[in-house]
């Protein structure tokens, strides 16, 4: 039975926030006693976290410490960002890594304008709309888009952090990645949770010896206390350190993966490492009761969904409900329905569909949404609307702030927990299964086509009010991302929760079926949200079905982080 450890507090010197996440399959931590009635104040299993100039929150504290050191060496946000994002990768293998991609957030304190760099894995040239073999049922024969070499798409992370760090920080590769070398090489002790997690996928990880040689001893799953060393990782980041990107896309690295991609049946080729290029994108926006949502915007859907359901919402006055009472969860339900079968046919790569971006965000359209949620009774299907009417003209979460008030929210992934499975022999990288994430149905508006980015549900998100800094906040989950940010800010906004209570209130999440919500939810609450019509799908207490957010939030001239228990999440503050 996999136990979770209780988040631990640290304290460090540090202006930064820092989360990880992460993708497909992933455990649920030990059930706690379901509250008897949700109107009661929520039980913390982590404090929250109060500090005057700075505060980590991150799912491990070496990478914590990482981006401390650089803030007190005199780096800036992007800096710390880059150093933790490369240190992830390192301590949590099983989220991220050199063999993944993400979008970094940046929003700049002298012009307040933001920026994003969009760093998402790519589809490569050779790949087709039905490269898959499917059965009967419409499913991937052999699980071919989400295991092994079929299942890489060409991966960003090296690209997108080198651009980051070269247009907005302030040290070079050398100087963050060093710790990220330090503890591949030397190695660091494998957690409770990380132990699990090996566990939970070791018939993919002994499926290839490189990738068994790394995160198995004698045949068997790392066990908690053990030391993790991977020295060929150590020895691709010293490469990078010492040549920079090129080292990846126009040298030995890319030359070693797509060697090995051409000896086992893959179809990325040095072409496609020479021809991947990191995007600057702008962020969507909007506004929820006088507060600036800034999240990701195409190709990740994340950022759109969120404002769109918060746009649902709007008009309602959740503040008078009772938190998580049945009239508040039936609407919360009935709005990400909505969100998500629009999803389904207008989210797409931006540079190949036209996606209804302003109608998708109007608040004319959500109040049409509105409109059709009958308050007494659950829609049994709910169809994609149209927003081009309303038009006008195992993943990784950090979100960092400087002394100067630069902030920094990043996520990034390998896709599934331990990505395809594939470490590339000689190279210690572990490479994602993106390709999971396009349609594989040919025709849609995410099927696969040469040089696409898979549809992405990664919401590295900032709130504003009256144009400063108010919350910054991200989670894991898939699609689960979507609705925990949701979740946590109108809990922070509409309930008046501190980050810490918002972060882990029970959640619900909803994708057009049944309602999933934690068992702390009270069974007269889902007797009742039976009655109006909807399917109950009871999950555990704190369970990483729904995420694993990290936040902080800005309030009365001081810093509150949060943490949350559904990973092992920890807050650092001074």
């Amino acid at each position: 039975m996999l136990r979770r450890k209780r988040s631990v507090l640290v304290i460090f010197s540090l202006f930064i926030v820092i989360v990880l996440m992460a993708s497909c399959t992933q455990p649920g931590v030990p059930p706690e006693e379901p509250m008897d009635e949700v109107s009661e104040p929520i039980q913390l299993l982590n404090p929250e976290v109060v500090a005057d100039n700075g505060i980590v929150a991150a799912a491990h504290p070496l990478a914590a410490q990482v981006g401390a050191e650089i803030i007190q060496q005199g780096g800036n946000a992007i800096d710390a960002a880059v150093a933790t994002a490369f240190t992830l990768g390192v301590v949590e293998p099983n989220a991220s890594g050199l063999g993944g991609g993400g979008f970094m957030v940046i929003r700049f304190a002298d012009t307040g304008e933001t920026t994003i760099i969009d760093y998402r894995e790519v589809a490569p040239l050779a790949a087709t709309e039905d490269m898959y073999e499917l059965d009967a049922d419409g499913k991937v024969i052999d699980f071919a888009n989400s295991r092994g070499y079929r299942a890489v798409a060409v991966p960003g992370q090296v690209a997108g952090l080198s651009l980051a760090l070269e247009k907005y920080g302030t040290m070079d590769l050398a100087q963050v990645t060093e710790k990220a070398i330090h503890y591949a090489e030397n190695g660091f002790e494998v957690s409770e949770g990380l132990s699990g997690i090996i566990t939970d996928n070791f018939d993919k990880i002994n499926v290839y010896p490189a990738t068994a040689e790394i995160y198995l001893k004698d045949g068997l799953p790392l066990e908690p206390g053990d030391t993790l060393i991977n020295t060929d990782l150590a020895n691709s980041l010293r490469l990078i350190a010492e040549e920079g990107p090129d080292a990846f896309y126009k040298g030995p690295l890319g030359e070693a993966i797509a060697a090995d991609m051409a000896a086992n049946g893959g179809l990325i080729t040095r072409d496609d490492f020479a021809a991947y290029k990191p995007a600057v994108r702008k962020p969507v926006s909007g506004e929820y009761r006088g507060y600036e949502i800034v999240s990701m915007s195409p190709p990740s859907s994340g950022g759109t969904h969120i404002i769109q359901i918060l746009n649902i919402l709007e008009s309602l006055e959740l503040g008078k409900m009772e938190h998580n009472s049945a009239e508040h969860i039936h609407y919360m339900a009935e709005a990400m329905k909505r969100a998500f079968a629009d999803r389904g046919v207008y989210m797409a790569d931006p540079d190949f569909a036209d996606i209804p971006l302003d109608g998708l965000l109007s608040k004319d359209y959500a109040a049409d949404l509105l409109a059709s949620i009958d308050p007494e009774v659950a829609t049994e299907k709910v169809s994609a609307g149209d927003p081009a009417l309303y038009e006008g003209a195992s993943t990784t979460h950090a979100s960092i702030m400087d002394k100067d008030g630069n902030i920094v929210s990043l996520t990034q992934t390998i896709e599934c927990f331990f990505g395809s499975g594939v470490v590339v022999p000689g190279t210690g990288i572990l490479l994602n299964d993106q390709m999971h994430d396009f349609t594989v149905k040919p025709g849609t508006a995410n099927s696969v086509e040469p040089g696409k980015k898979p549809l992405s549900s990664m919401s590295p998100t900032i709130v504003l009010k009256d144009g400063k800094p108010f919350m910054t906040i991200g989670s894991p989950g898939a699609t689960r991302i979507i609705t925990a940010v949701m979740q946590i800010i109108s809990n922070v906004i509409d309930f008046d929760m501190n980050i810490q209570e918002a972060i882990e209130a029970p959640r619900i999440h909803c994708q057009g079926g049944a309602i999933m919500l934690e068992d702390r939810i009270s069974e007269d609450i889902q007797a009742e949200l039976e009655k109006l019509g909807h399917e109950i799908d009871v999950k555990g207490s704190y369970d990483l079905y729904f995420g694993g957010a990290q936040g902080v939030m800005f309030k009365d001239g001081k810093l509150h982080g949060g943490a949350d228990p559904r990973r092992d999440g920890v807050a650092v503050g001074f």
